[in-house]
């Protein structure tokens, strides 16, 4: 069973040392996302329509609201991974137009090959995350010098522009309407069939136009916004995750679980266990 070891969190984002041996669905984040190996067997992750390698000396890079998967050889050993989600604002005040970040190409390629940089960079992350969860201001520093060199690395850092929204942008005014509704309450959102309806469009017109006009389904969509504020509420809030379950649109609290686990890796309660230990500013 997948579990995670480690969790930060600030204003830079998440930082997730996660313990895996189980498939994770097909979903995205709106952060920039990067994977590295810590230790355990090789693996791969499904970004968009290809496959990328995760292994000691490749990365696996992900823009945001990319869709992507987390896909387990059953016959492999578990692996650890070094999971980074990245805050584009927090990009941007190491350099303004990493702002860029938020959008979609800012990784050209779903995957890397590694500078010994980083890779050292990337185990003594891992490392001070499991001998010293206390020590928040060396492992933002060290994230900072991380997240450096993994964009020296991989972008083409001097020339990429901030794009012009932090979010999928639709040019169609009926997905407008749809990511609206959406967006408003997510855990409210009615059957996507009958959001379409409400669109005036059939059920493949509509999810057709949606992925064209976004990148993403519309139940993946609605998928990001849901763990999103699952996430900040699990970290943040009071509440017990019964509640949360019945806001966020599920029917009952291990239908959230099964949700959280699907899509993060580790289930809410043991996400908010260990994410409290371990927060930066």
């Amino acid at each position: 069973m997948s579990n995670a070891l480690r969790i930060a969190h600030g204003q830079f984002g998440r930082v997730a040392l996660l313990d895996m041996d189980a498939s994770l669905v097909r979903h995205a984040h709106p952060q920039c996302h990067v994977l590295l190996k810590a230790r355990g067997a090789d693996t791969q992750f499904s970004v968009q329509d290809s496959l990328a390698e995760l292994t000691d000396r490749n990365a696996v890079l992900i823009n945001a609201w990319e869709p992507h998967a987390y896909v387990h050889d059953s016959q492999r050993a578990r692996t650890t991974i070094l999971a980074l989600y990245i805050e584009p604002r927090w990009l941007s005040c190491l350099r303004p137009n990493w702002a860029a970040s938020a959008g979609p190409g800012f990784f050209a390629q779903p995957g890397g090959v590694l500078t010994q940089k980083i890779r050292l960079l990337a185990d003594a992350m891992a490392r001070l995350m499991l001998e010293e969860p206390w020590a928040t201001t060396e492992q933002q520093a060290l994230l900072g010098r991380l997240m450096v060199a993994v964009i020296e690395r991989f972008t083409d850092w001097r020339n990429v522009s901030a794009p012009n929204s932090t979010r999928p942008v639709a040019s169609d005014w009926r997905v407008r309407r749809a990511i609206s509704v959406i967006r408003r309450d997510p855990g409210a959102v009615p059957d996507m069939e009958l959001l379409g309806r409400a669109s005036g469009l059939s059920r493949a017109h509509f999810f057709r136009l949606f992925s064209q006009e976004t990148g993403l389904s519309p139940r993946v969509f609605a998928n990001v916004l849901r763990l999103e504020q699952a996430m900040g509420e699990v970290l943040l809030g009071q509440r017990t995750m019964a509640e949360l379950s019945d806001d966020l649109g599920f029917s009952a609290p291990a239908h959230f679980t099964r949700f959280f686990r699907d899509h993060a890796g580790t289930t809410p309660s043991e996400f908010r266990t260990i994410g409290r230990l371990q927060a930066m500013s």
